[in-house]
């Protein structure tokens, strides 16, 4: 079974992020939806939130696993047995970001590779800080989020 790690703090989790781990699913025969936990961080949605909504958001998909974790990620994915990193990229800045952070696991885990997806283009302006920006401002943001996510985004603000 071929295994892949897709993590990221998902907050909130995106339409976006949905896409990557459907296409996902056509390369690898289980995507585990790894939610990183820093208790040190500020989030707008909490970890037990976040869990719920991909659960919710993938509740369709066949091989989609969600879990929270703590520490390296590389590590992570190592004691998971995966054999990739899914990443999706918007565009060329977040390829400058990516590509160190892949160099350093490749060495930290040489049996893991990673592996970049481009994001579908009419979603490749979306990202959680940009969600949590409009959201706080009053705007939209249910054609961007899955439902479950637009939902505890007003449950969390008290609305």
């Amino acid at each position: 079974m071929r295994k892949a790690c897709f993590a990221g703090t998902f907050d909130p989790f995106t339409n976006g992020h949905l896409d990557v781990v459907r296409r996902g699913l056509g390369c690898f025969d289980r995507v585990v939806i790894a939610i990183g936990h820093n208790p040190a961080k500020q989030r707008a949605l909490s970890l037990e939130a976040r869990v719920r909504v991909i659960e919710q958001a993938t509740a369709g998909l066949a091989g989609v696993e969600v879990v929270s974790y703590q520490g390296l990620t590389v590590d992570f994915a190592r004691r998971i047995g995966a054999v990739a990193m899914l990443r999706g990229l918007r565009g060329s800045a977040d390829l400058e970001f990516e590509a160190p952070i892949a160099h350093a696991n490749r060495k930290m885990a040489p049996a893991i590779d990673t592996v970049f997806m481009l994001t579908e283009p009419a979603l490749a302006f979306v990202s959680s800080s940009l969600m949590r920006e409009i959201f706080a401002a009053g705007g939209d943001v249910s054609a961007w989020l899955p439902p479950a996510a637009v939902e505890e985004l007003r449950r969390a603000k008290g609305g």
